[in-house]
């Protein structure tokens, strides 16, 4: 089938069959709207509940290859949080520390393989995952689904879901809560094809498998990653596999804990992503754990406050609001308290969509604690970065592969 073919210089012939009309495109002004089948290729998943809209499928159709990748590369189930075609965060299965378990409000929760990884993906950026689209590597069981009932959320996509689950999803939203269930057999054609103002594009599917074999090229006087850095290594790779470029991504515990997309220049990337991940180290300092919240305030109300809380830029009408949220109105979190606690981080893995073009982007992230870099080289000042990673006694792999996506 001319689908199947590689060779670039031969015309192909497409028909696009149109398959589920969609309330509107981006915008609401975007009309007509609607997903297509392409000649005789299935579709790779079936709505099973609700009416996805054109942001939704896309986020749902890139999520699913994110998390399906990081089961095969990790073995482990896994979870994304997408919002606008980029993840707020990704995770894999991985126990929580009681700390964690206090500031992802799960104490004494019997929580699912699946279920670690989703409250690890959606605690990443909790702010940013609201009214997410969830992706699941795994058949969704009761466990996860009665986490995910509680949040404010768009849609999931799953392989599967257990029959206990799919109900209650399906009340979820007033019964409109969009459930598809993603084709575990599915094969996507190798070349792809886009188009924009009026030019047809293709080009060879990104089928890239990363594993920990693109990790063995490391060029740093430290030539090894322990086995929890090398699978945070993999997770934050190949979330930037699916994260809009230019990306940088931080990762610990086998979750991200920072993600920095779409930015032209790479060094405001690592730059992004590090105050994300301040904000989700500083969620565990003792003054954001003992906020004192009056009995009613919502949990999304409460993620808002602790984080406002955190950055502390309040205009004097803003922090009037945020104070009726407490029983006891709180102490600052003072600039010194920040930096004290920020000095504790550490262990962090950092992956990049790209070469680094300086060292400044090494140096921004020494200041969050990273030790284990991975990217894919091949820049003029791959001399520099690496002196740079020596400095800081960093372990760097230059993994010979550049994972743009657009």
């Amino acid at each position: 089938l001319p689908r199947r073919h590689h060779n670039m210089n031969t015309s192909v012939q497409r028909t696009y069959t149109p398959f589920r009309p969609l309330k509107y495109g981006c915008n609401p002004h975007q009309t007509p709207s609607a997903i297509n089948k392409i000649d005789e290729i299935p579709l790779p998943f079936t709505v099973v509940n609700g009416t996805p809209g054109y942001i939704n499928l896309l986020d749902a159709l890139n999520a699913i290859q994110l998390v399906k990748e990081l089961r095969i590369a990790t073995g482990l189930p896994a979870s994304a949080s997408f919002k606008h075609v980029s993840p707020a965060g990704a995770a894999v299965a991985a126990p929580l520390t009681p700390v964690l378990e206090e500031v992802y409000e799960k104490k004494n929760a019997d929580l699912s393989p699946l279920a670690l990884a989703f409250v690890r993906a959606r605690q990443a950026d909790p702010m940013c995952s609201f009214g997410d689209f969830v992706a699941f590597s795994d058949t969704v069981d009761e466990c996860t689904a009665l986490l995910l009932k509680t949040e404010v959320s768009d849609g999931v996509i799953a392989p599967g879901f257990a029959p206990e689950a799919l109900e209650i999803l399906k009340a979820k939203k007033g019964g409109n809560y969009v459930v598809i269930e993603a084709h575990s057999d599915f094969i996507p054609p190798p070349v792809e094809y886009r188009e924009v103002y009026g030019v047809a594009f293709s080009q060879g599917r990104n089928n890239v498998q990363f594993s920990a074999e693109y990790l063995k090229n490391i060029v740093t006087k430290v030539k090894e990653f322990p086995e929890a850095a090398a699978r945070d290594l993999i997770v934050a790779s190949i979330t930037l596999k699916y994260t809009q470029s230019n990306s940088v991504g931080y990762a610990l515990g086998g979750q991200m804990i920072g993600v920095g997309a779409g930015q032209q220049s790479r060094v405001d990337c690592v730059k992004l992503a590090g105050r994300k991940a301040d904000v989700w180290y500083l969620r565990q300092h003792p003054k954001v754990r003992a906020l004192k919240f009056k009995a009613g305030v919502k949990r999304q109300d409460r993620t808002n406050a602790r984080v406002a809380y955190i950055d502390g830029d309040f205009t004097a009408p803003e922090r009037a609001q945020w104070e009726k949220l407490f029983d006891e109105v709180p102490a600052d979190l003072t600039a010194q308290d920040k930096s004290e606690f920020l000095g504790t981080m550490d262990g962090v893995a950092l992956s990049s969509d790209a070469f680094f073009p300086f060292r400044d982007s090494i140096d921004q992230a020494s200041k969050r604690g990273v030790k284990f870099v991975a990217q894919a080289g091949g820049s003029v000042a791959d001399d520099e970065v690496i002196a740079a990673c020596d400095d800081y006694g960093m372990a760097m792999a230059m993994t010979g592969l550049r994972l743009f996506h657009h």
